[in-house]
């Protein structure tokens, strides 16, 4: 008798995971075309994709199941704010075309209109993981929505995590978005949620693409790692470099500190504006975002006129403080002694 409830919970544990798991907003792994194409990558092991440099995800030592009941159950008192964001409602629609500017929206979603294209990164305006009840927007900084924003030229997005690549997000903004620019086997999910394959442009680390009107866009390295699911890496995370005929802004995505980022400084001289990730670090994973000590580091190696950082005062993914990042950019301005831009959530920055 109690082998038989067991088994019969057992059954109906399983069976509900395989509900949730099919669920379209976990998207769908690269096949076909998309996989030949991926197999051919010198990024691609033959099971998955790798970093540069040897990167492993955990690097504490308390363990996976220890790791996460801390971060579900942990004291949030310093780590999610009381009190709503303050967040600027800006008329997106009503910005000049002329004039080159930004407008971020917390953690890593931002609008760029860089020669008259608006290029979105990342948007996340509805849910950053797979449930509702995590990772739950700050109070006051659910303000923008995919109808807010105006027709979209280049969406991009850096990689597949839930923080970066929001289903409904996407899939609501796909009628105004004239081009995807991602990394390899990201389109899968895309094409999956109703995207034209002919819409979207899968690159490579060190591969470019020439966008027309002065565009063109290289994609280069991060360390990180990719996945909705319970497969990894099977898509490509990456960090994007932009020229447009006014200036070049490099699209950081999340990274940990590596020798990519004196490889990009090297290659590209001109970087106007570079977006680092500055947030949601932690010791236990410290190779796969960065830690605070490096962001400095970053700076001085990439040679960027001017820096902003993101992934942010949004969401509560780690255990710092949330007011952390904003007095870690202060110190690595100080450090690099680099210009650091801090604007506002919905406030607009004109890059001129």
């Amino acid at each position: 008798m109690i082998v038989s409830i067991v088994l019969s919970v057992l059954i109906v544990l399983g069976c509900t995971g395989v509900l949730f798991l099919n669920q379209a907003s976990f998207g769908r792994i690269p096949q076909g075309k998309r996989l030949e194409c991926i197999m051919q990558s010198p990024n691609y092991n033959g099971s998955e994709f790798v970093n540069e440099e040897k990167t492993v995800t955990m690097t504490g030592d308390r363990g996976f199941l220890k790791v996460w009941c801390d971060f579900l159950f942990g004291d949030k008192s310093k780590t999610v704010p009381r009190e709503p964001m303050n967040v600027i409602r800006t008329d997106l629609k009503s910005l000049p075309d002329d004039r080159d500017w930004i407008v971020w929206f917390g953690h890593s979603s931002y609008l760029m209109n860089l020669s008259g294209k608006k290029i979105l990164v990342d948007p996340i305006f509805y849910q950053a993981s797979p449930v509702s009840f995590v990772n739950k927007m700050f109070k006051g900084t659910d303000v923008y929505k995919p109808s807010d924003m105006l027709d979209i030229d280049f969406l991009v997005i850096t990689h597949d995590h839930w923080d970066h690549l929001d289903y409904q997000a996407v899939t609501e903004l796909e009628p105004s978005v004239k081009k995807v620019v991602t990394g390899l086997g990201v389109g899968e999910h895309l094409e999956y949620w109703g995207y034209a394959e002919e819409k979207l442009t899968e690159l490579d680390w060190w591969e470019a693409v020439d966008l027309g009107g002065g565009f063109k866009v290289t994609a280069t390295p991060a360390r990180h790692f990719s996945g909705r699911d319970l497969h990894r890496n099977k898509t490509l995370w990456a960090s994007f470099v932009f020229v447009s005929p006014k200036r070049t802004v490099w699209i950081g995505g999340d990274s940990g500190y590596g020798r990519h980022f004196s490889e990009i400084g090297e290659k590209f001289k001109n970087i106007d504006l570079a977006i680092l990730e500055n947030g949601q670090y932690n010791s236990d994973w410290s190779q796969i975002h960065t830690m605070p000590e490096f962001l400095a580091k970053e700076m001085s190696e990439l040679g960027a006129a001017r820096y902003m950082t993101v992934h942010h005062s949004r969401f509560c993914l780690s255990n710092h403080a949330y007011t952390e990042p904003l007095e870690n950019a202060r110190r690595a301005a100080a450090e690099s002694g680099k210009p650091v831009l801090m604007p506002q959530m919905g406030e607009v920055v004109y890059l001129e």
